[in-house]
């Protein structure tokens, strides 16, 4: 795991919430695990469902995800490289977080699309 900062608000040794955020936080960590739900994927699989994510920076998400015990990553011993991702056991744990998330958003916009509409 990594080294957090904690200690924000009323949780001297940090709130769980923070945590959470801290691990599935950020731009491409909720997308990258909504794909992952579906399938264990390759990494080129991932770059094509979510394109206007770089390669360097997927490659950074998943790192942060696997080393933080999230994701798992298969190494085949081929060639050329050939590398799956798939949730940890624990990582599990995150899929219906991940889908009131989808939920949420998709209720989200179109409270907001009813508001331009009708505006």
């Amino acid at each position: 795991m990594r080294n957090r900062k904690t200690g924000y608000g009323d949780c001297p040794t940090g709130c769980p919430v923070e945590t959470t955020l801290d691990i599935i936080g950020g731009k491409w960590k909720g997308v990258i695990l909504y794909h992952l739900l579906q399938e264990t994927k390759r990494f080129n699989e991932l770059r094509r469902l979510i394109p206007s994510l770089t390669q360097r920076m997927l490659t950074l998400q998943l790192r942060e995800l696997e080393n933080d015990g999230v994701v798992h990553r298969e190494v085949y011993p081929v060639v050329p490289p050939k590398a799956e991702y798939s949730f940890t056991e624990f990582g599990y744990t995150l899929k219906s977080i991940i889908l009131q998330m989808y939920e949420w958003g998709k209720a989200y916009e179109m409270n907001i699309n009813k508001k331009e509409n009708n505006g």
